[in-house]
């Protein structure tokens, strides 16, 4: 769990996304417990409805499952579904503006590519 919440941003998101994050970087992996409600309630110290409301909506998306009784567990095809979910968001995010600034500044399909497999020149120091 991350030290702090971000002010910026709903609690319920963040607790979605440290969860997504986890399954994401093998740290969560499939069929394991994620933490329950009331343990991120009592770790951030914030209502367990907050919490649950994002862990449900991992539930709806079919991320993690309920066994009555034990807790929430991570689907076995958790990371696949998140990490197509995200490439969707990074193109609609990145690529798709990208692509837009690149047309309006007559930037070729091979100038853009270009572009991107160029070396940052601060990496080479």
């Amino acid at each position: 769990m991350k030290n702090s919440l971000d002010e910026n941003k709903p609690i319920f998101l963040q607790i979605k996304e440290q969860i997504e994050d986890s399954i994401i970087d093998g740290s969560i992996k499939p069929g394991e417990r994620v933490p329950s409600t009331n343990e991120f309630a009592a770790y951030y110290k914030i209502n367990p409805a907050t919490a649950a409301k994002g862990i449900n909506e991992l539930v709806a998306e079919e991320i993690v499952f309920k066994r009555r009784g034990v807790g929430m567990f991570v689907t076995e095809d958790a990371k696949d579904i998140l990490i197509e979910k995200r490439k969707e968001i990074f193109y609609e995010n990145y690529m798709f503006p990208l692509k837009n600034e690149a047309k309006k500044l007559r930037i070729k399909e091979s100038e853009l590519i270009e572009m991107v497999k160029r070396e940052d020149d601060t990496n080479e120091n």
